[in-house]
Protein backbone atom coordinates (compact mmCIF):
# COMPACT_ATOMS: atom_id res chain seq x y z
CA UNK A 1 0.00 0.00 0.00
CA UNK A 2 0.97 3.07 -0.81
CA UNK A 3 1.57 6.13 1.22
CA UNK A 4 -1.15 8.89 1.10
CA UNK A 5 0.77 12.20 1.24
CA UNK A 6 -0.19 15.37 -1.25
CA UNK A 7 2.54 17.37 -2.27
CA UNK A 8 0.92 20.40 0.22
CA UNK A 9 1.96 18.43 3.25
CA UNK A 10 5.32 17.51 2.43
CA UNK A 11 7.26 20.56 3.86
CA UNK A 12 8.73 19.10 7.49
CA UNK A 13 6.94 15.74 7.08
CA UNK A 14 9.48 12.77 8.59
CA UNK A 15 10.44 9.77 7.45
CA UNK A 16 12.44 6.58 8.07
CA UNK A 17 14.44 4.66 5.62
CA UNK A 18 14.11 1.07 5.43
CA UNK A 19 17.62 0.49 4.01
CA UNK A 20 19.41 3.02 5.88
CA UNK A 21 23.14 3.70 4.19
CA UNK A 22 25.68 5.91 6.02
CA UNK A 23 23.69 5.57 9.35
CA UNK A 24 21.49 7.92 7.83
CA UNK A 25 18.12 6.78 8.66
CA UNK A 26 15.66 9.50 10.01
CA UNK A 27 14.99 12.27 7.50
CA UNK A 28 12.72 15.15 7.23
CA UNK A 29 11.49 17.33 4.26
CA UNK A 30 13.23 20.95 4.19
CA UNK A 31 12.61 22.34 1.22
CA UNK A 32 9.78 21.74 -1.50
CA UNK A 33 9.40 24.17 -4.63
CA UNK A 34 6.48 24.06 -6.91
CA UNK A 35 5.62 25.63 -10.41
CA UNK A 36 3.10 27.55 -11.42
CA UNK A 37 0.14 24.64 -12.10
CA UNK A 38 1.49 23.38 -8.42
CA UNK A 39 3.14 20.39 -9.43
CA UNK A 40 6.24 19.94 -7.15
CA UNK A 41 10.08 20.55 -9.17
CA UNK A 42 11.94 20.26 -6.23
CA UNK A 43 11.82 18.27 -2.94
CA UNK A 44 14.99 18.47 -0.52
CA UNK A 45 15.35 15.74 2.60
CA UNK A 46 17.86 15.90 4.91
CA UNK A 47 19.16 13.64 7.28
CA UNK A 48 18.56 14.23 11.22
CA UNK A 49 21.93 12.75 12.01
CA UNK A 50 24.63 14.23 9.41
CA UNK A 51 22.58 17.62 8.39
CA UNK A 52 23.18 15.74 4.83
CA UNK A 53 20.46 17.07 2.06
CA UNK A 54 19.57 15.17 -1.07
CA UNK A 55 17.14 16.24 -3.68
CA UNK A 56 14.84 13.41 -4.20
CA UNK A 57 11.44 12.79 -6.05
CA UNK A 58 8.75 13.35 -4.02
CA UNK A 59 6.84 10.10 -5.24
CA UNK A 60 9.69 8.23 -4.22
CA UNK A 61 8.32 8.54 -0.52
CA UNK A 62 5.48 6.31 -1.40
CA UNK A 63 7.15 3.39 -2.09
CA UNK A 64 6.70 1.70 1.53
CA UNK A 65 9.60 -0.97 0.51
CA UNK A 66 12.02 2.32 0.78
CA UNK A 67 10.38 4.72 3.17
CA UNK A 68 8.32 4.71 6.29
CA UNK A 69 5.79 7.71 7.53
CA UNK A 70 7.20 9.51 10.63
CA UNK A 71 10.45 8.22 12.49
CA UNK A 72 9.68 4.56 13.63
Amino acid sequence: MQHAITPKKLLNSKWTSVNPTHKEKHFIVTCVEFDEEGRVIECIIEAVMTHREQDINWRELKDPKAWKMGWK
